[in-house]
């Protein structure tokens, strides 16, 4: 037995934050090795031989690296960026309020229903690029056609011919966006625990059950809405006017089937949620994606073949009403979101106004950016076709009306938001430096005069990171606008345009209002560009995706139980495996200290959660830099509550501390945010879990350097003295805990 697997040893297993550094720099040793997992996600240690091997208080040390499950390859990080809209909306239905009963299956309901019309805005817009402004328009003019011969060979052919061709990309589109979310390269079995505990807390869900089955029905549900929505757009045009043959009044009526069958289905949460086998559920939902698949083909067949006028419109017929429609329907849907969440949120006496509000708020940001984007795509098209004339200049080539809206709203929405965040930054300013001055003066009350340059550096990181609890109300600010830019784009129905109409209500010039949607679309193109960049920088570059990367980290930590075209759920391969590895480590008679810091103390709470009780009897836990009470709590209130962390203390025995420092503006205290000297906010041993490190150490250089202390801020502190206390401390209440109680292992 080799000298680090002895019975009795102490291992401090570190789990890294939000787009964490590499195992040598968690570990703090330049020279480590795996000793288990892969290249994805994987536990390390100190090189044998090493002179440096163990930590504080002679605990081995040992790291999970788990940064690479998020992405991976340049391919799917740049996936992700194309993603973004889907994930945030996955990731909004786990930020319900911890509601049972009517109220929370309501509050699901709605939120997948506006995951799949996030599908239909995907493919209209692919629809409205292909079909209506190409092959339509553009095709149908030859103003537009000449001197572009890569368009010209199509463009004397019929119309129905062009949609018919054209309309494989759309279909190309779908493929696309099925095949870049899918599972990533591993099986749930392979890491699943030999011993796993259940609790009664929803956090218990994450990681434990395994959502494949759920993401494979919702796929086919999503594949076959998103090929009856191109059917729709396809159908309606073909039947404008009252020219709808048999054949297409028969698809026209399938085509509604379909739909209503999708729409009910995501509904029909005790079908899609069941985590036992489903053979017949699973095999007729197959069914259905396969028929609509089918249904299309005949659809194009239809109307490449089926002779008989069009009618005669600039657009495609029908496509503006449809665009129109769907973004009132997805306005109808947030405003209903937001009201079942103030009907379903508990009443807490004392607790924040702004509370469990996630849900309608990140809905609202990810459909918001999916019609901003879809608009953008729509807008940059029309105007590549223009050839460089002001977009809309040119009817053959305009884009519909609800898009310039749509335009409108976003850049209204940031304009608007980033003046009120501004004015809250400015206002909010006078009483975050009061309180960060009251900290320094208990802090260092006995700086030297030639400190005060730094003690004013100190104070103003401390207020910057009081700001985070005034980022709620500005989300919120910016989701109402989105939502009230949403709901103007349904005035494209009535060919209003956005120029004319506020010039005719308000002083604003119809030409300052065309400024602003050109600005706007030129927002949304950055706004792209900066994602594309971003994704491939932070593949590239650690330092980059430690800023970028935390988007991905965070959004991808949910199970997909909304949207199927999200990026990958990383929890259901990493909370099983630290489950495995733990148990493994207290079978062989040793005991684990948990070191998580930032997003990896959210993972460790979920670990402890599934951990029968001999493991736990073996385990201790150290959390630092933790937005498990400041941030989750709020955004996720349904799974991170005060009986939760309750429950997390007492399976480990109360042997948890939680390190937090006023300049952090991420992480914080869990249960009592009292200094030391003070007495605990908090009762009984929850009270001593919080312990408070002062940041910096000194405002002033000491003897042996030339500059004062840095600022850690949300940075791991492996290395603070504060740390290695709490490590010694915790190593030597396990090591008091006893022997290590036998596991029973599967066979």
């Amino acid at each position: 037995m080799r000298s680090d697997e002895r019975p009795g040893e102490v291992v401090e297993l570190r789990v890294h934050g939000l787009s964490g550094a590499n195992a040598e720099q968690v570990l703090d040793r330049p020279n480590v090795r795996q000793v288990a997992g892969d290249r994805s996600g994987g536990f390390y240690r100190p090189r044998a031989g090493y002179p440096d091997t163990r930590g504080a208080g002679g605990v081995l040390l040992e790291a999970y690296r788990w940064r690479d499950l998020p992405s991976g390859t340049a391919v799917r990080t740049l996936s992700l960026v194309f993603l973004l809209p889907f994930m945030l909306c996955n990731m909004a239905i786990w930020m319900h309020p911890p509601a049972r009963g009517l109220a929370g299956t309501t509050v699901k309901a709605l939120c997948r229903l506006l995951a799949l019309t996030l599908t239909a805005v995907y493919v209209i817009a692919v629809a409205g690029v292909t079909l209506d402004l190409v092959a339509w328009k553009c095709m149908g003019s030859p103003r537009c056609l000449n001197d572009r011969s890569w368009l010209s060979w199509l463009g004397e052919r019929p119309a129905g011919l062009r949609l018919a061709v054209l309309a494989l990309v759309p279909v190309a589109a779908v493929g696309l966006v099925w095949r870049s979310s899918s599972r990533p390269g591993w099986t749930r079995p392979t890491f699943d625990g030999p011993v796993t505990a259940s609790g009664e807390h929803e956090l218990t869900a994450v990681g434990q059950w395994d959502a494949a089955p759920l993401v494979s029905r919702l796929r086919s549900i999503h594949v076959a809405a998103a090929f009856a929505t191109l059917d729709a757009v396809l159908l309606a045009a073909r039947s404008a006017g009252g020219r709808a043959s048999a054949a297409t009044a028969v698809l026209l009526v399938l085509t509604t089937a379909v739909l209503t069958a999708c729409v009910v289905l995501v509904c029909a949460h005790p079908l899609l949620d069941r985590t036992t086998p489903a053979p017949r559920v699973d095999r007729n939902l197959r069914r259905l994606r396969n028929s609509a698949c089918l249904l299309t083909v005949a659809v194009v067949v239809v109307v490449a073949a089926e002779p008989g006028r069009w009618a005669a419109e600039t657009g495609l017929p029908g496509y503006e009403e449809a665009v129109t429609l769907l973004f009132a329907t997805q306005t109808v849907l947030l405003v209903v979101l937001g009201a079942a969440v103030l009907w379903a949120r508990p009443r807490l006496p004392g607790g924040p106004p702004l509370r469990a509000l996630g849900a309608p708020v990140i809905d609202a940001v990810a459909v918001g950016m999916a019609v901003a984007l879809s608009a953008e795509l729509v807008y940059r098209v029309a105007d590549l076709l223009d050839r460089g004339a002001p977009t809309g200049a040119q009817p053959g080539s305009s884009p519909p009306l609800a898009y310039k809206w749509a335009i409108f709203g976003f850049f209204l929405a940031v304009t608007v938001a980033s003046v009120a965040g501004a004015v809250v930054a400015l206002a909010s300013r006078p009483a975050r430096r009061r309180a960060a001055a009251d900290i320094l003066a208990r802090d260092h009350p006995d700086a030297p005069p030639e400190a005060a340059d730094r003690l004013r550096q100190v104070g103003k990181v401390i207020a910057r990171a009081r700001f985070t609890e005034w980022l709620t109300p500005l989300a919120l600010t910016y989701a109402g606008l989105a939502g009230l830019g949403m709901a103007t784009s349904t005035l494209g129905l009535l060919r209003w345009n956005p120029g004319i109409v506020i010039e005719g209500w308000t002083p604003i010039p119809a030409d300052l209002v065309h400024f602003g949607i050109v600005l706007g679309s030129y927002v949304i193109a950055g706004v792209i560009l900066a994602l594309i960049l971003g994704g491939l920088f932070a593949y590239r570059t650690a330092e980059f995706r430690r800023y970028v990367g935390v988007l991905w980290d965070l959004g991808t930590f949910w199970p997909r139980a909304a949207h199927p075209f999200a990026p990958p759920c990383y929890a259901e391969r990493a909370v099983p495996e630290l489950s495995r590895r733990i148990s493994y480590l207290t079978g062989q008679g040793q005991s684990v200290l948990l070191a998580g810091h930032s997003h990896g103390s959210v993972l460790l709470a979920a670990t402890v959660l599934q951990l029968p009780p001999p493991v736990c009897a073996r385990v201790a836990l150290l959390t630092y830099g933790s937005p498990l009470n400041r941030l989750y709590a709020r955004w996720f209130p349904a799974y991170i509550h005060g009986d939760v962390l309750h429950e997390v203390g007492q399976r480990v025995g109360w042997r948890w501390i939680n390190l937090w420092r006023d300049t952090d503006s991420i992480g914080g205290w869990i249960f009592s945010p009292h200094r030391p000297g003070e007495p605990p906010t908090a009762g009984g041993p929850a009270g001593s879990v919080d312990r408070r490190l002062r940041d910096p150490g000194n405002v002033v250089a000491p003897p042996s350097d030339t500059v004062p202390a840095p600022i850690a801020g949300h940075l791991p502190g492996e290395s603070d003295p504060g740390f290695g206390d709490a490590v010694r401390e915790l190593a030597d209440r396990l090591r008091g805990a006893g022997p290590a109680p036998p596991i029973r292992r599967a066979p």
